[in-house]
């Protein structure tokens, strides 16, 4: 599905106080959207939000941030049908809220391989399942952020790589389930990317994990931001 423009459109994101969230709510202000970010931390929320602000076109556009955590679906569902009472109808969500630790799998706890797929898995499950049904009025577009990790399973990340493969199946059954009611569902598996969850990635990294990802390269949230804008234009999924 292609965005011919994001002017006044409602665009929702899960993850939008850091990283390629935020960097993408803040293209998007730019763009003319109206921007909904929806994070745990609210300072971190409150600080983002300024910063969209700065990127706005003109000062009537929206930008509100919302606290939830994306892993309790009755909270996510409560918090996305008050923005949308009060907000209108949304155009886009757009789902880059996860976490990594990366660890020999010997060293990953029970505990920490369900608290990855509650994030990264069900907390994208749990977004759409929220806000699809005011999306299903007019239409729209799910873009959910998985990972290069999410094709090619990579040394020390077993939990994160059985989310983010579970990311692509969920999508991939999703846009043909969606496409009668004219939303549309993208994928974007980026590679290691400078933001704050990398830096805390690598506290937990093995040494093996930092070899393979010194030869893979870097780019920068910004850099990432521009290229999903640049799918959601041409339609790429």
């Amino acid at each position: 599905m292609k965005i011919d423009s994001f002017d006044g459109k409602n665009i929702h994101l899960f993850g939008g106080s850091s990283g390629i969230g935020l960097a993408t709510a803040k293209q998007l202000a730019n763009l003319g959207a109206n921007i909904f970010i929806y994070a745990r931390t609210e300072h971190r929320l409150k600080s983002a939000a300024l910063e969209i602000e700065n990127y706005r076109q003109i000062s009537e556009q929206k930008v509100v941030w919302i606290s939830v955590d994306i892993s309790i679906p009755e909270d996510v569902q409560q918090v996305i049908a008050s923005t949308v009472e009060k907000y209108g109808t949304p155009d886009i969500l757009i789902n880059c809220a996860g976490r990594a630790y990366p660890e020999h799998f010997e060293a990953i706890s029970y505990q920490q391989f369900e608290e990855t797929m509650k994030v990264n898995l069900f907390g994208i499950w749990n977004s759409i399942q929220s806000i699809l049904p005011y999306m299903k009025e007019n239409g729209g577009l799910i873009v959910n952020t998985s990972s290069v990790v999410g094709y090619v399973g990579i040394f020390g990340y077993t939990d994160y790589a059985a989310s983010k493969f579970g990311i692509i199946g969920l999508s991939e059954s999703l846009r043909s389930e969606l496409k009668r009611y004219g939303i549309g569902v993208s994928i974007l598996c980026p590679p290691d990317t400078e933001t704050p969850g990398f830096e805390t990635e690598n506290l937990t990294k093995p040494a093996e994990t930092k070899a393979i990802s010194q030869g893979a390269g870097m780019m920068e949230a910004d850099q990432v931001a521009v290229q999903l804008i640049k799918g959601m234009r041409s339609g790429k999924k």
